[in-house]
């Protein structure tokens, strides 16, 4: 994008979990990961399979009129459907039966049997379907959060947010574009908790959003048995290029009594970070007491603050 500095996501063939665990993950940068043996799930994946292969449990979907998802306003609703018939819906172009619309799109992001308990897990939901994929083993088992399956309607853009875990992205059929941006860059992305206020990223209004050039774009494509490392608190948006099927693969990359432990989604700020955003916000209502001078000469002094404090200094 002209308004943005874009940087490439770097590429690296055959990696193994040495290779992995020793060139790739101390990066901590978002890296395309080529020539992984993921199982037949490449080529047995097709729409035929999927929908023929006797999964016929209910699943709750995504369903907007426009390809863009927006979680912020919610401009879709969500559906329950069947799986075999929501796989056959989310393939086409045109809908003989539809919920809103006749060119409507759908987007399936799995859950548990209890979203408010359980985590989603393709073993556990899809059992038929998780045997034909083989997870690279770059993380100890006890390590293992979640593993989420996802069905895209060709366009369907998803909403740029962040993740608190470390996480691969496999891309098994069809393809897809991923932009991402560094965690550093949070205070150009106008952030609504985990999610940018900023739905356009290829056409922004920087008129309402003029930080958000300053952001450093990274974008890639991903092909079918392509898979992303994205690393906790990495930005992304993805737009599917094509119908297409993943699997994201959640794991807690830092001790486990540091996450939230209600957290079903992997999306839930870790304990110490929602603490200490509760301080802020107690510290902005003291604020409020003093007069607007006053205010803004101790806003800047925390600023200064925690910056000195906080911030990590040895950054590219």
């Amino acid at each position: 994008m002209a308004f943005q500095r874009q940087l490439e996501v770097a590429v690296y063939h055959d990696v193994d979990r040495d290779i992995f665990i020793r060139d790739v993950y101390p990066l901590r940068k978002p890296a395309i990961l080529k020539g992984i043996p993921l199982g037949p799930c490449t080529s047995k994946w097709t729409v035929e399979y999927l929908s023929g292969v006797g999964v016929s449990k209910e699943v709750k979907i995504h369903v907007s009129t426009v390809p863009q998802m927006d979680f912020l306003h919610k401009n879709f609703v969500y559906r329950t459907i069947s799986f075999d018939a929501f796989v056959q819906r989310a393939s086409e172009e045109k809908h003989a039966n539809y919920f809103i619309s006749e060119d409507e799109k759908y987007y399936l992001r799995s859950l548990g049997d209890d979203p408010r308990k359980d985590i989603a897990d393709i073993k556990e939901q899809f059992p038929v379907l998780a045997e034909d994929i083989r997870v690279p083993e770059f993380f100890e088992k006890e390590q293992f959060f979640s593993s989420v399956f996802r069905i895209s309607s060709r366009g369907v853009q998803l909403w740029t947010h962040y993740d608190v875990m470390d996480n691969l992205l496999i891309q098994v059929t069809g393809k897809k574009r991923v932009v991402l941006y560094s965690p550093r860059d949070a205070t150009y992305l106008y952030l609504t908790g985990d999610k940018s206020e900023v739905l356009d990223i290829d056409n922004p209004d920087l008129s309402r959003y003029p930080e958000f050039q300053k952001a450093v774009r990274y974008e890639c494509h991903l092909c079918p048995g392509d898979v992303l490392f994205i690393p906790a608190l990495w930005f992304h948006n993805t737009v599917a290029v094509e119908f297409g099927v993943g699997v994201n693969v959640f794991w807690k990359n830092l001790p486990s009594e540091v996450y939230d432990r209600t957290d079903t989604y992997g999306n839930k700020d870790p304990t110490a970070a929602t603490r200490a955003m509760q301080i802020i916000d107690r510290a902005l209502k003291a604020l409020e007491e003093l007069p607007e001078e006053y205010r803004d000469f101790y806003a800047r002094r925390i600023v200064l603050r925690i910056q000195s404090k906080a911030y990590r200094t040895n950054l590219e």
